[in-house]
């Protein structure tokens, strides 16, 4: 069996992805650059002998949000060879939903929590705090490990020699999130893990063992076998 792994892919730049404000359920669109950015990034990682190949993805996760879903377009979506039924929207990795505290950036979000008397012991953390008529990571962790365990599923019943990748197209905290409940530790730990606007994370198995969840700090390129065909793809 090859092992197979788990991309996690950070939707492109938006407006308040760059001013650092708090996106969740507010559709925003790619900024110019962020389409230009993504696009750059399809080219130099996916194809038959990129390190993503799209024939070789069995299922992808995209959230419900344009700017997600604009960025899968941008990423596989022209490749005839990952078949729309293959592509699932899904609202298990849609953003954390920040709440009262959408649109904010983290300064403003601790002081309101100041104003409001709001006392912890420490200054506001997502991980640690969830966000106030929003998500807890107590629900966060429920909705990924979810998601989780479906992948784990899904590559225990495809245990072949031909590659069987996921991709998760989707949003920065919901992501790093993921990331830290693949190698099952708590989120509230505060993940020291970034993925910027655009950016591609791997996850994958240690030992070939769908029991031995890893994040894969390197990914090599694919090299087509001989017997695949070569007159298409990019």
């Amino acid at each position: 069996m090859t092992t197979p792994r788990v991309f996690i892919a950070r939707h492109g730049e938006t407006a308040w992805s760059l001013s650092g404000q708090h996106t969740s359920f507010t559709d925003l669109p790619l900024t110019a650059n962020g389409e230009k950015r993504v696009a750059a990034t399809s080219r130099a990682m996916v194809g038959k002998d990129r390190l993503i190949d799209p024939r070789h993805l069995l299922k992808v996760y995209v959230s419900p949000r344009l700017r997600a879903q604009r960025t899968f377009e941008l990423l596989v979506g022209h490749e005839q060879q990952c078949g729309p039924e293959r592509v699932v929207i899904d609202d298990r990795v849609q953003e954390w939903n920040y709440g009262d505290y959408e649109g904010l950036k983290t300064a403003q979000i601790r002081a309101l929590r100041r104003e409001k008397g709001i006392e912890t012991g420490h200054e506001w953390d997502i991980w640690q705090d969830g966000c106030e008529n929003g998500e807890s990571p107590e629900e966060i962790t429920r909705r990924l490990d979810e998601v989780i365990a479906e992948i784990h599923e899904l590559h225990s019943q495809n245990q072949t020699a031909v590659r069987k990748d996921v991709m998760i197209v989707a949003h920065g905290h919901i992501l790093r999130s993921f990331a830290m409940r693949w190698v099952r530790r708590p989120i509230n730990e505060n993940p020291a893990l970034l993925l910027e606007a655009g950016a591609i994370g791997v996850l994958s198995y240690e030992h070939n063992n769908v029991d031995e969840p890893a994040i894969l700090l390197g990914g090599a390129f694919i090299v087509p076998d001989d017997d695949e065909n070569d007159d298409d793809g990019k």
